[in-house]
């Protein structure tokens, strides 16, 4: 594993990793070879102990291989990620431990434990522990592939920051002043913009010129590419394989039958109704947009991909009388740090308190997340690009909490302005989005204190575990919270009426959004649920965009190749908006009784975020609203406005 270049502090965390390594594979061995009783003593608190190590050791080197500075270290960390998932695919098949599950009687347990105890048996089944010993051989071999596969696909994408290279300064019209400022020419006296985010969004936003965003967007939509062909192919390969073994028709029959949605059918119907509810609005939206476009090209037919972002910020000022760039002297990085930080303090009775820990790189901030005087977790903030880095946003897990045993740690990981010596001057969707990350970690961190480590913190199905985030957006449009941090260089805070502009010009494109979202949620559907033997994914990616997105495919383009979510979320891209729509619906308990009132927020708190996964997600959300969830806030908010 060690090469001569590996540096002092890439050996040290190998070192840390193969010690883990080892007391895992210790108490693995000392569970399959367990005799006696098997209770919850002596079965199912040893493979939590298990389980606290194999947590640790996927969820570390998994952050590490995407956010450390030092590249021998992030190799070191994909294999130790690897050694950890080969492991867990070891537990998974293990017929003895299996057994031994088995062996303890439910019925003596408390209601979580019992609940436990029957996903940990689906869980082991669905793995494929009771196939024959042939068939867990293939199993273990194909699940190692796939790990490999998906750490090469990712890995692809991350180190493929692509660029274009400008003229003149004079190519930069219609950029911020800071932007420009950060752009200056280079030795062969161009300027030089990436593909990476804080180069890429404002770009796409605000450059003036068509021909210069639509190169920036090919490059964009080049990355992984072609490198990234075969890995894809191999990656739904190998998926198929395993399903096949599995005895399911596909993956995306395999994947979705243990979330909210349960089957690849219910999906698919999922999909389909939200597209046709967003049908009306989004060519509504549309005709507003080419109409918008036709002002600057008359002659134009239709919307580009490359045009929407930048037709969509001039009706925003033309129509709604909203200026993206004007907005952003409101939102210094620091102020809404610190205002996230501020607010969710209130609502939920948490202290925050800046602490000094080992980072992985100077940049990085450490959290205390206290309760009274208990340590509820901590959390680091890695919140601003850097070579080598993790391209996107969002919280990593380092550390699942567990009663009495570990508090939880997590990590936000972003790719926000400053960090420079600049204010770092956020666009608005940038605060959005913080506030969208910093609820997974809030569930992470609140919902760590489970006695089982498999349904503790935000070990709840895969379909719901984005609606504390997609809720916690709605604090980025709320007039009365955005004036506590939001303020102007000389300490004015952002005018209500402004806000109710802003929420005003949100609301247009909303249709259009579903609509795409949908499209992507049906390519992952599509390239997932049969043999992928024979399939161009590049044709499928056409078909679909066609059917669901009103923006055409932009020839030579290749956007499956740097959809990171197919490795991740594979089929279950349409989490988004099924996790959306339960949002909306508790949003509506906040709305009638306000945003910063403590009361709905302790509710919410303790009914949906504390308790995990000990209970299905539609219990949770059934508690709080006294109601099982429903599709209508979600369906009257996209027809609203």
């Amino acid at each position: 594993m060690t090469k001569p270049e590996t540096s002092a502090a890439a050996l040290a965390y190998q070192k840390e990793c193969e010690a883990d390594l080892e007391d895992a594979k210790a108490l693995f061995a000392s569970l399959e070879k367990l005799g006696g009783d098997k209770t919850v003593a002596t079965a199912l608190e040893p493979l939590n102990a298990l389980g606290i190590i194999l947590d640790k050791g996927l969820n570390v080197s998994g952050l590490m291989r995407e956010v450390h500075p030092d590249a021998s270290l992030r190799a070191v960390a994909e294999t130790c990620e690897q050694d950890f998932n080969k492991l867990s695919t070891e537990l998974s098949l293990s017929r003895p431990v299996f057994d031994a599950i088995s062996a303890i009687a439910p019925a003596k347990e408390d209601a979580v434990t019992t609940r436990y105890l029957v996903k940990l048996l689906r869980d082991f089944r669905r793995a494929g522990v009771d196939k024959d010993q042939t068939t867990r051989d293939k199993i273990r071999a194909i699940n190692e592939e796939i790990v490999k596969l998906g750490q090469e696909f990712e890995k692809n994408i991350r180190e493929d920051v692509r660029s274009i290279k400008l003229a003149a300064a004079t190519e930069l019209g219609g950029l911020p002043q800071d932007y420009i400022d950060g752009h200056k020419p280079g030795a062969d006296g161009k300027i030089t913009v990436t593909t990476d985010y804080p180069d890429y969004i404002p770009f796409m936003s605000y450059a003036k010129s068509d021909p210069l965003r639509l190169a920036l967007y090919k490059e964009f939509r080049r990355r992984g590419y072609p490198k990234n062909i075969e890995v894809l192919n191999a990656l739904l390969g190998k998926r198929y394989e395993l399903s096949r073994l599995l005895g399911y028709d596909n993956w995306a029959a395999y994947i979705t039958e243990d979330k909210m949605i349960r089957t690849d059918k219910a999906a698919r119907t999922f999909i389909d109704k939200v597209a046709n509810v967003a049908l009306p609005r989004a060519k509504k939206d549309y005709d507003e947009l080419l109409a918008e476009l036709k002002k600057t090209l008359p002659g134009a037919k239709s919307v580009g991909d490359w045009q929407k972002t930048f037709i969509e910020e001039q009706l925003k000022r033309d129509k709604y009388k909203v200026d993206s760039q004007a907005l952003r002297p409101y939102f210094p990085y620091d102020a809404v740090k610190q205002g996230i930080l501020d607010i969710s303090a209130k609502l939920f009775g948490l202290s925050y308190k800046r602490v000094e820990l080992p980072v992985w790189d100077p940049s990085v901030e450490a959290y205390e997340v206290m309760v009274g005087d208990t340590l509820y977790g901590t959390f680091f903030l890695d919140m601003h690009p850097r070579q080598g880095k993790y391209k996107h946003a969002a919280a990593f897990p380092m550390r699942t909490g567990v009663a009495g045993k570990q508090t939880p740690v997590g990590a936000l990981v972003c790719n926000f302005p400053g960090g420079d010596g600049t204010p770092g001057l956020m666009e608005h969707d940038d605060v959005e989005t913080f506030f969208h990350e910093f609820g997974h970690l809030l569930h992470h961190i609140l919902g760590g204190r489970q006695r089982w480590i498999g349904i503790s913190g935000f070990n709840v199905e895969w379909d719901f575990v984005e609606t504390p985030s997609q809720l916690l957006e709605e604090w980025a449009w709320d007039s009365a919270v955005l004036r506590t941090f939001a303020k102007d260089a000389g300490g004015e805070p952002i005018p209500e009426a402004l806000v109710k502009k802003m929420r005003a010009a949100r609301d247009f494109g909303k249709g259009l959004q579903a609509r795409h979202q949908m499209f992507y949620a049906m390519l992952s559907l599509a390239y997932y649920d049969g043999d992928p033997a024979g399939k161009d994914t590049t044709a499928i990616l056409k078909e679909l965009q066609q059917k669901y997105s009103p923006f055409a495919y932009v020839d030579d383009t290749f956007m499956q190749y740097s959809f990171g979510h197919l490795n991740g979320y594979t089929a279950m891209y349409y989490t988004y908006m099924w996790s959306l729509v339960i949002a909306k619906d508790l949003f509506s308990v906040f709305q009638k009784q306000g945003l910063l009132n403590p009361d709905p927020a302790t509710r919410y708190r303790q009914m949906v975020l504390e308790p995990g996964g000990s209970e299905d997600a539609a219990a949770l959300v059934k508690k709080f609203l006294g109601r099982d969830y429903s599709f209508d806030a979600f369906a009257a908010w996209l027809n609203a406005g």
